[in-house]
């Protein structure tokens, strides 16, 4: 990779993937097994995504995530906000276009935060980012997924220019990715792969996450 401590399986969680618990503090239980598991399988990097969750909320969830990554020596992410990021301790954040700058965020997290972008479709979005200092970025969907069901499908051939053109920081693509399709992924030349469903949501997270971190090293 070209950012050193950023691995090629990014792995996002989504608390409401997790099997179903009988109570709130089951399902942080659930939820960080389901961390674990995937780190075991070959997760490189793991972000803390919970859309439905308040600022107190993804604060208790990413301190508990944080003891796990610090296990594994993985860097933990935050999606969206900064100021939460700082509060948990975590490795970085990922922005969002309706989110801060690059600079803002590193003015919050410092110079040693690991700061991502989405780019969803734009390749000059990718270009301005790695220019103002991002340490990653992220273009989506490729394919059709759950999580973004109303986003129009990048084209491969984006993908394709995106990793010709951004040359200092890693390209990820995000969005529907799975074992059956990785691999046209990876022919794209990204760096890495960015999945929610196919580890968080599958009936065995590790076996998943394994599944993918060898189509990935081979």
């Amino acid at each position: 990779m070209k950012k050193r401590g950023l691995g090629p399986l990014y792995v996002i969680t989504d608390k409401n993937l997790v099997p179903k618990a009988s109570c709130y503090l089951e399902l942080v239980e659930r939820f960080e097994e389901t961390v674990e598991q995937a780190i075991k399988g070959g997760a490189s990097v793991v972000q803390l995504r919970e859309k439905d969750s308040t600022a107190d909320e993804i604060i208790a969830l990413g301190k508990g995530l944080l003891k796990i990554t610090k296990r594994y020596q993985l860097p933990l992410i935050v999606n969206d906000f900064p100021h939460i990021a700082k509060a948990i301790g975590a490795d970085g954040v990922h922005l969002g276009e309706s989110d801060c700058s690059v600079g803002e965020a590193r003015n919050v997290l410092g110079e040693g935060a690991i700061i991502g972008v989405s780019c969803y479709n734009q390749i000059s979005r990718g270009l301005a980012a790695q220019s103002e200092g991002a340490d990653y970025v992220a273009f989506g969907t490729p394919f059709f997924t759950p999580t973004k069901p109303n986003r129009e499908p990048t084209p491969i051939d984006v993908l394709k220019e995106a990793s010709r053109k951004i040359k200092r920081i890693p390209v990820f693509a995000i969005g529907g990715i799975t074992e059956a399709n990785a691999e046209l992924i990876l022919k794209s030349g990204a760096d890495g792969i960015a999945v929610i469903t196919s580890v968080f949501g599958a009936p065995d997270p590790e076996k998943a996450a394994r599944a993918l971190s060898s189509l990935i090293n081979n």
